[in-house]
């Protein structure tokens, strides 16, 4: 009897980190790019504008772009749910001025508790991606008709709720305000955070290892999960102990991470998130395999939607106050550029959550860094367009060559 053939991960594992090093090259080859090109347009941007300015690597710095990414970075987790979809959202700016404008009517101008005026906020946000995912779910309208009109309607109703007020102003002891200004100064609470999700990296691993090897599937070597937790820590507690050079830890930072882990956690982990990529990557298979196809997209919208109220809060909060104009500018085009620029693909299907994060690290270093040298608005315009268009043609690129290598 002709025995099968073995398994080339056992293989890779056989070899050590020989064989790691060449299973890195075969997916190199292969088009497997995953996060390698954003990591190194990050190093190319931090050594740049510190060469160039000597303040970019100060903690005052670092810290201020942890705070500033919050808002579109949340914003940008739900453009990546959509382009898993492989859709296409042009309202979340508009939602997300509409966001700030019902927060600060409802709690500023008519005295409702802070807490009730976020939370009917961001009931607004997913009511509204409620009606986008029923018209394109349940009707058909495609999703760029859909929400563009969305993007105009809610920027009309975004003026209309502000009334005669051209700004208002976010009171001292608001809760909004506290999403840009709060600092955990303790630097028990940095390290701690550090700590804590090097534990629960480590954790998920050995856990995932354990499941395979339950399973009689291929897994990790020790050494491996050793080197990956090190890593992480290592990239943990380098963050933490910047922050606690200038303030402390943000608790922007604290409420993106902690979104970034859920979805990520139910993309990854739960069966609605594989559907998600089974739908972003082949509507009518994973109609025939049983998932509910117009739930998923319904759903995925709605989500999206709330994400971009949740975000227009921040955003609120950096302005200083809500505004007839919150949420125009390039504040769209900005969202969507992080979720490409992270790794996200625009044809759907391909992606993860953490593209989100890197794509807007990415942005805001480059407008922090600019703004550092005194450059202009129109040339951070135009070269975050030209970052984006590099990002745009890897993914093509990666994507032609992972078909000619057979892995798509």
């Amino acid at each position: 009897m002709t025995q099968p053939a073995p398994d080339p991960r056992l293989l890779v594992r056989d070899k050590g980190l020989a064989g790691y090093a060449e299973e890195f090259r075969r997916k190199i080859r292969g088009g497997e790019l995953g996060a390698i090109p954003v990591v190194i347009g990050l190093i190319v941007i931090a050594v740049t504008f510190e060469s160039l300015t000597g303040k970019f690597l100060t903690p005052g710095n670092l810290s201020n772009i942890t705070v500033y990414i919050a808002g579109p970075g949340i914003m940008a987790v739900g453009i990546v749910l959509v382009l898993l979809l492989g859709e296409i959202d042009l309202s979340v700016g508009s939602m997300a001025g509409l966001s700030a404008a019902l927060w600060a009517v409802l709690s500023v101008s008519q005295g409702v508790h802070d807490l009730v005026a976020i939370a009917a906020a961001i009931a607004a946000g997913a009511a509204v991606g409620t009606i986008h995912g029923f018209f394109f779910a349940r009707v058909g309208v495609p999703a760029f008709v859909v929400t563009l009109a969305g993007f105009l309607g809610w920027s009309g109703l975004q003026i209309w709720v502000m009334g005669d007020e051209g700004t208002i102003n976010i009171p001292r002891d608001s809760i909004v305000r506290d999403l840009n200004s709060f600092y955990f100064s303790d630097i028990s609470a940095a390290y701690g955070l550090a700590a804590l999700l090097t534990a629960g990296y480590v954790l998920a691993l050995v856990r995932q290892e354990s499941r395979r090897r339950t399973a009689g599937l291929p897994t990790r070597l020790r050494s491996e999960i050793v080197l990956r937790g090190g890593l992480v820590a290592a990239a943990a507690f380098t963050v933490a102990h910047t922050l606690n050079q200038h303030r402390g830890l943000p608790l922007a930072l604290v409420v993106f991470l902690l979104i970034l882990l859920a979805a990520d956690f139910m993309v990854r982990r739960t069966s609605y998130g594989r559907q998600i990529f089974a739908v972003g990557g082949n509507a009518e298979a994973a109609r025939r395999a049983g998932i509910n196809v117009v739930r998923v997209r319904l759903t995925v919208f709605t989500l999206a939607s709330s994400l971009a109220a949740l975000g227009g809060l921040f955003w609120a909060a950096q302005a200083g106050g809500a505004s007839k104009s919150l949420g125009s500018g390039n504040l769209l085009m900005n969202v969507i550029a992080a979720a490409v620029i992270g790794g996200t693909s625009l044809f759907g299907g391909r992606g993860w959550i953490w593209s989100a994060l890197l794509g807007t690290l990415v942005i805001q270093s480059i407008t922090t860094g600019l703004n550092l040298m005194g450059m202009a608005s129109e040339i951070q315009y135009m070269i975050t367009g030209v970052v984006l268009l590099i990002a745009v043609v890897v993914d093509s690129v990666s994507r032609r060559t992972q078909r000619t290598a057979g892995r798509t």
